[in-house]
């Protein structure tokens, strides 16, 4: 797209992700999209630009937000570090402990670790649901406290696509008295001055960017949607088709931007996502503000959970809550960064070697399932610059 008027701030000696950014819009069909880099603290680039909608009426401006899908995880995950910092969580204690409901079917030897680490076998719930039922937190909880496992917890490991932040936001919630997304608010996003939203209120509504479904796949592209509807019943099914979540009718309805679906449905920009994870490449803190004690950093790159995903029917690795880097999917050289990508392309991801938070966020969606080309891109050009 020749027409993007690219905007903000770069370093002179990070020319290249300015280059990168504007070759995704003239190579990689990008729509709108922000991009930030923090350096040790200190942003080196905050560049957005393009359109906020399909119909390219609304300029992305600076403070542009959008649904950023599975990037959300990260945020929740943040979330329960932060917790678990203070003392106040254990992620090696049984979830009973602190949501005894959830020992029902079998679950009561399950620990808060195996949530964060998709390894609890609950990916998925049975009971048919609509895409509102997510929209109710007691409905979606209550189902999985009464579900029984996909697989035996700690056996195998697999995408909890959207099961991840009711799990995990439930047990945030039992411990610190307020939802996932008021806990965000108040502990994080507020004192770190990050535009970040687990559940947006609507007057905000103004500057959300449409998202724009991803093209078909092309002839003999793996596509993991063909393959659950082959399967009905299936685990990969079950995870993402009950209910279908990635109608773009759904994600851009105020009902969606206004729930609290802590594992696919924070609305934010490249800043934030930057600033998050650069506080957490240096140990937790940024101008004098902490995000997570400095102990709790190794949990977030330490591989838990690694080869082939029974949801994904890829292979896939993680830590305690966040995706690590794999052969393909790397976020930089360094073996210990750690971040989230979401669907259709946006990724937040600190690299705590060279102190880099990175954050990226687009409405058209790219049809990959991990690391998208145009996140690639700029991941390249920014080790390029150092």
């Amino acid at each position: 797209m020749a027409d993007a008027t690219i905007e903000g701030t770069c370093a002179a000696r990070f020319a290249r992700v300015r280059e990168a950014f504007a070759d995704n819009f003239t190579s990689r069909r990008e729509t709108g999209a922000s991009v930030s880099i923090v350096l040790d603290g200190r942003t080196v680039v905050d560049l957005w630009g393009g359109w906020a909608d399909k119909a390219r009426t609304r300029p992305w401006t600076r403070d542009t937000i959008v649904n950023v899908y599975s990037t959300t995880k990260g945020l929740t995950a943040v979330s329960a570090h932060r917790l678990a910092g203070e003392g106040r969580l254990d992620l090696d204690a049984p979830v009973a402990n602190y949501w005894p409901e959830f020992a029902a079917r079998g679950k009561h030897r399950i620990a808060v670790r195996a949530l964060l680490n998709h390894r609890a076998g609950l990916p998925a719930v049975r009971t048919p649901l609509r895409p509102e039922d997510l929209y109710d937190w007691r409905k979606i909880t209550d189902a999985l406290a009464a579900e029984e496992p996909w697989w035996e917890p700690g056996a195998k490991h697999g995408y909890h696509a959207l099961t991840f932040g009711y799990l995990v936001g439930e047990v945030i919630r039992r411990i610190a008295g307020q939802s996932v997304g008021g806990y965000f608010r108040d502990e994080i996003a507020a004192p770190l001055k990050i535009d970040a939203h687990i559940g947006l209120d609507a007057r905000h509504d103004a500057r959300v960017a449409e998202m724009i479904g991803a093209p078909p796949p092309a002839s003999g592209e793996f596509n993991l949607f063909a393959e659950a509807a082959k399967h009905p019943e299936s685990v990969t099914a079950k995870t993402f088709m009950n209910p279908l979540v990635l109608s773009m009718a759904t994600v851009n309805s105020r009902g969606w931007r206004g729930a609290e679906i802590p594992a696919a449905n924070g609305h934010t920009n490249g800043r934030a996502l930057a600033r998050l994870y650069g506080a957490l490449a240096r140990g937790g803190e940024v101008d004098g503000v902490r995000v997570m004690e400095a102990g709790e950093i190794p949990a977030c790159y330490t591989e838990e959970s690694h080869g082939r995903d029974e949801v994904l029917l890829i292979a896939t690795r993680f830590s305690s809550g966040f995706m690590m880097s794999q052969p393909g999917e790397e976020m930089g050289p360094s073996p210990r960064a750690f971040g989230h990508p979401g669907a259709g392309g946006s990724l937040g991801f600190a690299d705590p070697e060279a102190k880099i938070g990175f954050g990226y966020a687009m409405n058209r969606m790219g049809g990959g399932i991990l690391l998208d080309p145009r996140a690639k891109a700029l991941i390249a050009a920014t080790y390029a610059s150092l």
